[in-house]
């Protein structure tokens, strides 16, 4: 199953357990229908009976397996909304079991996704005056059915709101978590970067000692041995060239600790 059937079914758990009052006042409408025919009509019993049994078969099959396909859904929306119809057109054509439409609306929101819904809300709807109408007459038929038609709009904006928001909120859990996975990119990156500064700047500092230091050591040595020689021939000019020397060994130790400082890690 992937992760978006996964969330849809989530979606339709939570929706369902928000909406548990109109479950049980859909099945107040079922045990008030088969009590009146079993008190009042005991002929028509069992057809109040075996009508409502196959209409709650069908509701209870969607609502265990919701990611049925959309032909079987329409076919079953079909089968159940004439079952309903039967039901009114059964005497004395209760008209209160026109709100199974209601609840067959809000299993349909929950199930159905697009523009597909809205057209199966108003053939519900339709549905619902029609049937008042036929039997209870146009006035009363229609005063009957506000109640109805209503509760079909009324659940149907209800769970598009919800399911919008539901999407909403995992596209910015999505965000985040991309943003998350970013930051986390760009700190390697980071730490990646100022890695290579350092060796550049290594690098760097060993081209430095290797012109400048090693440089200054090597006149360092032709000095020590100009002196040396002048010391057997002419020692009168051994001063001149240990000041030179002396020079030289300063100027070498001034690189060195200068170089050793930029070695050194930078205290913030």
């Amino acid at each position: 199953m992937t992760e978006s059937k996964k969330s849809t079914i989530r979606s339709i758990r939570s929706i369902q357990i928000v909406v548990i009052p109109l479950y049980m006042a859909c099945a107040a409408i079922l045990l008030r229908a088969i009590t009146y025919s079993y008190t009042n009509l005991p002929s028509l019993f069992p057809w109040y009976a075996g009508f409502e049994l196959i209409f709650l078969s069908l509701f209870i099959l969607v609502a265990l397996r919701p990611s049925l396909p959309f032909g079987k859904l329409q076919f079953i929306y079909v089968v159940q909304s004439v079952i309903i119809l039967c039901l009114v057109s059964l005497a004395p054509h209760l008209d209160f079991i026109a709100s199974l439409f209601t609840l067959l609306c809000y299993q349909m929101a929950l199930v159905i996704h697009g523009k597909s819904r809205w057209v199966w809300c108003g053939i519900f709807c339709a549905l619902i005056l029609l049937s008042l109408i036929a039997w209870k007459g146009l006035v009363l038929g229609l005063a009957l059915s506000m109640i109805p038609i209503s509760g079909c709009i009324v659940i149907l904006y209800y769970v598009v709101a919800y399911q919008e928001e539901e999407q909403a909120k995992q596209r910015s859990e999505a965000i985040l978590r991309e943003l998350q996975e970013k930051n986390s990119q760009l700190q390697k990156y980071t730490t990646q970067v100022e890695q290579i500064a350092a060796i550049d700047e290594r690098n760097r500092l060993a081209r430095e000692l290797h012109d400048s230091v090693s440089q200054t050591i090597f006149s360092i040595v032709l000095n020590t041995r100009s002196t040396q020689i002048l010391m057997e021939r002419q020692p009168d000019r051994v001063r001149p060239q240990l000041e030179q020397l002396q020079i030289l060994t300063q100027e070498a130790l001034a690189e060195m600790r200068s170089l050793i400082a930029q070695l050194r890690p930078h205290i913030e």
